[in-house]
Parts: structure tokens; sequence; C-alpha cells
């Protein structure tokens, strides 16, 4: 019997714990409460102030505070050049080490803890410094988010739109580049206290198929800003954002329909000079569409101290157009100087004719010694005659080609519309020659 009472006590503490086991194998931890618990730890009454920014590297107090910076660039939605701004939607992260918000992971198992609220923890007092406007994304819930992972890292996201100001150079405008910036800066820590470093490894990521009406990102090229002013140095990073102008829209909208107007022009040039309406309703239609083009470009664009490349596009069409219509005004005074020497000579021609009737007649009346006094007057007539056949035929040698072909047209009132035929087209050839040339094949260097 007392062999048997140890061994059945064993039995029944065998048993037992083999059912505590079990039931604590099917237990289930709860990782929520487990959270809860963590958060209330490190973030309850009297364990964390979130006025005071965390330590340096190797936890010392004097060091700064180093902030990773990196971020998602999701839409650019407009680039005004009238007001120099642009408009951008992106999900801006900061990460950085904080070793008062360390926890204990349970083995792997707690990742790490999620926050909603930015004012539980210390947060870097960064700010845009060429903002202009700016708003938070609160559909449905605000759109932030802080994780805190077990070794005291800190990664807070939001999700923010902007319109930020981009100083623009239109002198090439509308063959230029422009170069936007996004920057940001700490407003009240110095760098002793805070720096912002770019993340490594692509800090700046653009969405795929970024569309832009009339622009196309070339490139973005992350740097540093900071700044020194009266109250001490602080820290600052930028985004350089290079857009390419799309030309094809302005050569459609622009460059085609001047180039017809002022081809339209060159019309008069072959109606008749005697078409005073159609010439005259000719040019000064022209010569008005052609201003109230130049006058709708400019309306879209910032009045600027200097020249624009399209506003010396716009001003040698309108100069062409112009050109035209003062050259119908010279061919007009052509013609009635012309028409008025015809009738110079005309009455000329008829008071030397009356004047010869005159000399005939009165040679019909003298006497016969006048007829023997004819013949050496006869005689030098044939002279003079022959002089002047020979004259005109040495000057018809010396005449070049142009000269021959221009002697095809009598009146000077034609032959200035023959010259500008081929005159303001050549010309017009040579101006494209050279803008294009100069605005398309430019250096970079030169376009910065």
């Amino acid at each position: 019997m007392d062999i048997r009472r140890p061994s059945c006590a064993l039995a029944l503490i065998l048993v037992f714990c083999l059912t505590e086991h079990a039931q604590c194998m099917n237990t289930k931890i709860n990782f929520r409460e487990k959270e809860k618990q963590i958060l209330d730890q490190i973030l309850g009454p009297g364990r964390y102030d979130a006025r005071i920014r965390p330590s340096g590297i190797n936890g010392t107090g004097d060091a700064p505070t180093i902030v990773r910076v990196n971020m998602f660039l999701r839409s650019i939605s407009k680039i005004d050049d009238y007001k120099m701004e642009y408009s951008v939607q992106l999900t801006f992260r900061e990460q950085w080490l904080d070793e008062r918000l360390k926890f204990n992971n349970l083995g792997g198992r707690l990742k790490y803890l999620t926050l909603t609220e930015a004012n539980r923890v210390w947060m870097p007092d960064l700010f845009f410094s060429n903002e202009k406007e700016g708003h938070f994304h609160n559909i449905i819930m605000p759109n932030v988010y802080i994780r805190i992972f077990p070794n005291g890292n800190v990664l807070y996201s939001i999700r923010i739109s902007l319109t930020l100001s981009c100083p623009m150079n239109l002198k090439l405008y509308p063959l230029d580049k422009q170069t936007c910036s996004l920057r940001m800066a700490s407003y009240g820590w110095t760098t002793d206290d805070l720096v912002f470093l770019w993340k490594e490894g692509d800090p700046v990521q653009v969405v795929k198929n970024l569309h832009l009406p009339r622009f196309t990102l070339e490139k973005f090229l992350t740097d540093y800003c900071n700044s020194k002013t009266n109250t001490g140095e602080y820290s600052c990073l930028k985004v350089d954002l290079l857009f390419k102008r799309e030309f094809s829209y302005y050569l459609i909208q622009i460059y085609i329909p001047c180039c017809m107007l002022v081809i339209v022009s060159w019309v008069s040039f072959w109606l008749d000079q005697g078409a005073v309406p159609a010439r005259v309703s000719l040019g000064v239609t022209t010569l008005l569409t052609m201003a109230t083009q130049s006058s709708g470009i400019n309306a879209s664009l910032p009045p600027v101290s200097y020249t624009k490349a399209i506003d010396v596009w716009t001003g040698v069409c309108l100069t062409f157009v112009f050109g035209a219509l003062l050259e119908f005004a010279l061919v007009n005074y052509a013609s009635r100087s012309d028409m008025h020497r015809e009738n110079m000579k005309k009455a000329r021609r008829e008071m030397e004719a009356a004047a010869s009737m005159d000399a005939a007649s009165d040679l019909l009346d003298t006497d016969s010694n006048a007829t023997f006094a004819m013949k050496p007057l006869m005689h030098d007539g044939v002279v003079d005659s022959k002089m002047r056949q020979c004259e005109i035929h040495i000057s018809k040698k010396r005449k070049n080609c142009c000269r021959l072909w221009m002697s095809k047209f009598p009146t000077r009132s034609k032959r200035i519309d023959v010259i500008s035929r081929i005159t303001f087209p050549l010309v017009f050839a040579l101006f494209n020659l050279a803008y294009w040339s100069t605005y398309l094949f430019r250096d970079e260097d030169e376009e910065q």
C-alpha cells in the first residue's frame, strides 16, 4: 500500500501538468492588448515628453537629431506661367531615432506600433519655404500615420497637396526649359539641434506615367540648401524638377497661323494695282488679325522687362504684314506718278507735233533759196539718226540680265510689285533660318 500511493500521486501530477500545458497551447495572445500596454508604457504620463527632442548620435544630447527625408510624387496638376507657380501632390516621409520609444517586440511577433496622432511624439519642425498654399487630405480619414519600431525608429508619413512658387525665365518661351524647386527647412531648430538628410537610395520617387498637359518632366535632382540668418544656420533640403515645355501645342496654335497670315498678306502683290479696295482690305485685315494674335499670346504671360522668343516671332511677322500694307501705298504712289509722267509726255509730244507743223508751213511760204538750204539739214538728220541707232545698239549690249528682265515691266509700280514678290518671301525664309537655328540649337548652359 505504501508503494502504490506515491505512484498514484505522480500520475495525478503528470495528468494535471499535461492538461495545463494543453490549455496554455490553446490560449492565443491578444497582440492588440499588448500594443495598448506597450503604448501606455512608453507614452504614459510622466514617461515621455514630446516637447524634448531625441538625443543625437550614440544617445548623446550634444549631437543633433538626424532626420532622414524621402517623398513620393503622386501628381503635378498644373504649371502656371502667369503666376509662376505649380501644384503638386505628394506623400511626404520623415524617419528618425528616438531611443525613449524602444519596446519589446515579443520575440519578433510585433513589428511596429501605429499611431494616427502626431502630437503624441516629438516631431521635426519642418516647413516648405517656397509654399504658397497647402492642405492635408482628410477623406475618408486623415491620410497620416506614425510607425514606432522596436529599436526606437519613428516613421512619419503624410499625404499633402502644395502650391509652390516657381520663378521662371521666359526669354526662350515657348522653346524653354524651367526648373522648379521644392524646398524644405527647419523653422526653429538650428543645425546644432536638428539636421535633415536625404534618405539613402532613391529618396525621391515619381509615379509612373506622370502626365502634364504642356510639359514633360525630364529629370529631378536632390540637393542641400542650408541657410544662415541672424539667429543661426538652419538645415534645408531641396528637389529641383526640370520641366521641358511641349512645343507641338505652340507650333499648331501660334507659329503656323502666324506664317499663314504673313503668306496671305503677300497675295496683294499679285493683285492688280488698280484693285485698291481689295488690296487695302486684305492688308488691313491681316494686320488686325496679326495684332489680335500677338495680344492674345501676351495675355497669358506675365509682363516682363525682357524680350521673349515669341515676342521676336510675332514682332517680325507683324512687321512683314505691315510692310505688305506699306508696299501697296508705295505702289499706289508710283502708279499715280507714272500716270502723271505719261500725261506730261503726251502733252509734250502734242506740243512738239504742233511746233513741227508750224515750222513746215513757214518753210513752204519762203522763197526757193530755202529749198537748197534744206539739203545739208537732211544730211545732218540722217547722220544723227545713224549715230543714235549705234548708241542704242551699244547700250543694249551693256545691259545685264536683271535690267533686261525688268525692262519687260514698263511702269515703276509694276516693278515694285515684282520685286516684292521675290524679296518678301526670301527675307522671311532667311529670318526663319536664323530664328530656328538660334533657339533650337542652343547650348544647355545658355538655357540655364
